[in-house]
């Protein structure tokens, strides 16, 4: 199985990343974790690029969690069995994002690579409030959901995530 998980920052792609692939045991990348690497300013994206495609060369099943348009994004909607689009509205993305400074103050994240702190500015409440949510990001998720209905499921609150869950026979 492999299962792409999209959406909104601050809608929780990584942590239903993570109990997805406890759920079915399989390997979970982060594309958090991959563009803020140490060094992230002053590396080619190609690289990037090459180590989605590596990894989506080595593994037969995968969750993987996160955006990145230019990392591999058709090939991964492709190949997905299952697209979860995670669409919060902004008023709960950010409440969610200011609950996770909170949880992860002064320590790492799971899903980001050491050194890289939970950040929350003015910069990035923009981005989870307006610029997130361009309408080219949304015109792409309603293509991909056009292009893919029979695979992709939309999740805009806690308790649809709670449903999802309780379909796949996830554990609490």
């Amino acid at each position: 199985m492999k299962i792409a998980v999209v959406g909104f920052s601050g809608s929780g792609k990584s942590t239903l990343a993570r109990r997805l692939g406890k759920i079915y045991g399989m390997t979970v990348l982060h594309l958090d974790s991959v563009h803020w690497l140490p060094g992230w300013a002053e590396r080619p994206e190609a690289e990037e690029r090459a180590m989605v495609e590596e990894f989506l060369n080595s593994h037969e099943e995968w969750v993987i969690d996160g955006n990145y348009s230019s990392l591999s994004y058709d090939r991964r909607m492709a190949e997905a069995d299952r697209i979860v689009q995670m669409l919060f509205p902004p008023l709960p993305a950010l409440g969610r994002v200011l609950r996770r400074r909170r949880q992860y103050s002064g320590a790492n994240r799971p899903d980001l690579p050491e050194g890289c702190p939970e950040k929350v500015d003015g910069e990035f409440v923009r981005w989870v409030l307006w610029d997130g949510r361009s309408k080219d990001k949304r015109a792409r998720y309603a293509k991909y959901r056009a292009l893919y209905p029979d695979k992709t499921v939309v999740l805009r609150t806690q308790r649809q995530i709670d449903r999802f869950l309780g379909r796949t026979g996830a554990p609490d």
